[in-house]
């Protein structure tokens, strides 16, 4: 690994908050800066960064949340939309499909959920006291796509490597592309003066329009013109949930994550069974090796267990018992590779975290699933749509059957730990499969070595099996990775790819806020691989 590189935390006496857009932290800066709490500026940040950052995430999609509230509770939101009432097996198998498709109408098939996250956001917001109604947290969003927002780096060169499969998709060529079809230049204002006007309508009207107002029904009619399997009335029936967060303790933390459909279980299992392996000292064949056996026990767990929370066969608690972890962590050889790959999913996202001085905190994660998901924009609204249902199968036999009113399998899973001194820390990421090897890299630097936050966060990384624009399954390091360590790898097995640049965007978008016991403050960073990063009040 690099040693030396240094990547500087924010600090802060009042507020936090993190996202990968400059924009969208300045937005949810400015509610800390008015007496918002930190729930209200992550949903002012959450607002803002699905319209500045339109690849990664927008209205169409899902969205989970951790919150910490000042007495120490950690509660947890559910904003996964299901699969349409129309979604069924024989309605792809009549038009010819083995699969359901990646892009276009047919895969904006589920319910886009995370409007409906925050809704029970701001009650939650509400509740540690907040003010501050939908109309002020919408304003920043209200703003930028009513102005247009420069094209950032990422977004040019995912339109570019995307274009040729999104660029006859309904809508998408008007809001992404120039007129003669050509992916914008970075720096390049783009506008979406309908989603504006949306953002502006829920002002007003309340985020509940959004299923079972005005914005619902246009969003229901351009649904149904596009031929898309969601209806109008799956929208009027959708409400997010409240569930029990997962936990476990390790030696020297204590951790929540997102129950199913997410993936939340391997980022606790990866993280319980490294605590378990006995690992010294920071960046070495043991802990990069550790952590990646352990990743690959926590996803043959996670492949067998993890569908939509009403249809679990197995409880996903019991994975994360202490006969079980010692189970599993024998299984580790501590000097060969496990054989793989393994069946892996994709997709991107946003990870924003968000702290105040009263003690809430706000782990968030929200997504379109694949970078600009189905690529279905709809003409009324200018709401781009997530793909996430292409996870479904439609073998009727498999982990997660596409079925009506099922949710889909998620990568997103949100973060939390406690430290035996008192350190709250929200944590998480985007990069698909990479997210729960993301976030344990970061954890197990930062929390079990001591590494500072910036650098622990902005360290050479790998990811093992497909992340977001990507369908290789090896074991991928960063070029800033040390060679002699990528040649220990290989030695030992593992399937190493060094990727020519030193950082990529690849390994994820990591962040992280930490509330300091006493008066000592807050701590916030995010990754240098994003456009965005930590500020405060």
């Amino acid at each position: 690994m690099v040693h030396g590189f240094v990547h500087e935390s924010a600090r802060a006496g009042s507020g936090m908050v993190a996202t990968p857009h400059w924009l969208a932290t300045e937005a949810g800066r400015a509610v800390l800066e008015e007496g918002g709490n930190a729930v209200e500026a992550a949903l002012a940040a959450a607002a803002a960064i699905a319209v500045v950052y339109p690849h990664m995430t927008h209205m169409g999609g899902d969205g989970f949340w951790l919150i910490r509230d000042p007495a120490g509770r950690v509660s947890y939101i559910e904003a996964a939309g299901f699969a349409g009432a129309k979604a069924t097996v024989p309605f792809y198998r009549d038009r010819g499909f083995d699969a359901i498709p990646a892009r276009g109408p047919l895969a904006a098939l589920t319910l886009p959920g995370q409007v409906g996250g925050w809704m029970l956001a701001h009650e939650a917001a509400r509740a540690f006291g907040g003010r501050m109604p939908v109309r002020r947290l919408l304003e920043p969003a209200i703003g930028h796509a009513r102005a247009g927002v420069p094209v950032s780096g990422s977004q040019h060169r995912l339109t570019v490597e995307k274009r040729a499969e999104l660029a006859d998709v309904p809508g998408f060529r008007d809001i992404f592309l120039e007129p003669d079809g050509t992916a914008p230049a970075v720096g390049t204002v783009k506008r979406n003066e309908r989603l504006a006007d949306t953002l502006e309508h829920l002002s007003g009207a309340g985020l509940e329009d959004f299923y079972r107002g005005d914005v619902g029904r246009e969003i229901a009619t351009d649904l149904e013109r596009a031929g898309s399997p969601v209806t109008r009335a799956d929208l009027e029936s959708y409400r997010a949930v409240t569930r029990d967060p997962l936990r476990v303790k390790l030696a020297n933390m204590e951790l929540w994550s997102s129950p199913p459909p997410t993936q939340g279980l391997a980022t606790l299992m990866i993280l319980s069974l490294f605590d378990r392996l006995g690992v010294a000292q920071p960046e070495g064949f043991a802990h990069i090796h550790g952590l990646i056996e352990a990743t690959k026990r926590a996803f043959l767990v996670r492949d067998r267990v993890v569908t939509d929370f009403d249809h679990l066969t197995h409880d996903p608690t019991a994975f994360l018992t202490p006969a079980a972890l010692a189970r599993e962590a024998a299984a580790i050889d501590p000097r060969r590779a496990l054989p793989w790959p393994h069946k892996a999913a994709r997709g991107d996202t946003v990870w924003l975290g968000a702290a105040d001085k009263s003690g809430v905190c706000v782990s968030y994660i929200q997504s379109i699933y694949w970078e600009f998901g189905s690529g279905l924009v709809l003409p009324s609204t200018g709401v781009l749509m997530q793909n996430r249902g292409t996870s479904f199968s439609l073998d009727p036999r498999a982990r997660n059957p596409l079925q009506p009113g099922r949710r889909p399998f998620h990568t997103l899973n949100p973060g939390m730990a406690l430290l035996p001194d008192g350190r709250f820390i929200a944590f998480g990421t985007m990069g698909g499969e990479g997210q729960p090897q993301t976030n344990a890299a970061v954890m197990s630097r930062y929390a079990m070595f001591g590494v500072p936050l910036g650098e622990a966060i902005a360290r050479p990384r790998w990811v093992l099996g497909r992340t977001w624009g990507s369908d290789t399954v090896n074991l991928r390091v960063e070029g800033a990775f040390d060679g002699g360590l990528a040649e220990q790898l290989a030695g030992a097995g593992h399937d190493v790819e060094i990727l020519a640049e030193p950082f990529s965007d690849m390994m994820g978008h990591a962040g992280a806020v930490i509330l300091h016991p006493g008066r000592a403050g807050l701590e916030g960073a995010h990754d240098p691989r994003s456009d965005g990063g930590a500020r405060g009040v």
